[in-house]
């Protein structure tokens, strides 16, 4: 069991009525709360929390286009805030990296519900294919029991390919969840983080699907 007090959030909302209203509940719940007004000021306060309340309009736009550059500094639990309520909406938050969306207007104690189950996963949670362990929130992988030393970049796009298991993905829709970016100067750089992954751990089932990308496949 995580205790509250032990629990770091990050709330990213520019109405300044909901964020204050919203920080002064967290903190009443026990919680530290970190609250920013725009994408500008993320910087390294992403990695010094637990998880993440995101609103989906910010000042510089859409935070869906943020999103994946900050998971791939660390792998958050997300959850999403939006005024917008179709299932496309809905579903390019997921895709993006989110773990919960909620629409607003919202209850604030629907939130509170949404955050402890998103811990509960925090603090249990692990990700695994075959000898593969992820703790996303520890950012730690084990590979055959060892722990194995890996990067921000490398536990994102790892993570990424565990969690879709025997999905191909292209080197561009890999660029564009971890790396952040949708025009990048060249794709190599995809296939440099996947030989990283396999020199340090060797015998894991990356397969390259020629002309298209990569999968991880379903262990045997």
């Amino acid at each position: 069991m995580i205790a509250k007090s032990n629990i770091s959030l990050l709330l990213i909302e520019d109405d300044q009525a909901l964020g204050q209203g919203l920080q002064a509940f967290l903190q009443q719940e026990g919680f530290a709360c970190q609250w920013l007004r725009d994408a500008t000021q993320v910087g390294s306060l992403w990695v010094q929390a637990d998880l993440v309340i995101l609103d989906r309009q910010l000042p510089e736009g859409d935070s869906l286009r943020f999103l994946p550059q900050w998971l791939a500094k660390k792998a958050l639990p997300v959850i999403v805030l939006t005024a917008r309520v179709a299932v496309d909406d809905r579903v390019a938050g997921l895709e993006a990296g989110a773990r919960d969306y909620l629409t607003k207007p919202f209850a604030h104690v629907e939130l509170l519900a949404r955050i402890r189950a998103q811990l509960r996963t925090l603090g249990e949670g692990q990700l695994g294919a075959g000898e593969l362990r992820l703790f996303p929130a520890r950012q730690t992988a084990l590979w055959q029991e060892i722990e194995v030393g890996l990067t921000a970049t490398e536990f994102a796009l790892l993570s990424m390919l565990v969690q879709m298991i025997g999905r191909v993905f292209t080197r561009d829709e890999l660029l564009n969840q971890v790396w952040g970016y949708q025009h990048f100067p060249s794709t190599r750089t995809v296939d440099t983080h996947i030989l990283q992954l396999r020199q340090k751990l060797p015998g894991i089932a990356i397969s390259s699907v020629r002309g298209v990308g990569y999968r991880l496949d379903t262990p045997a």
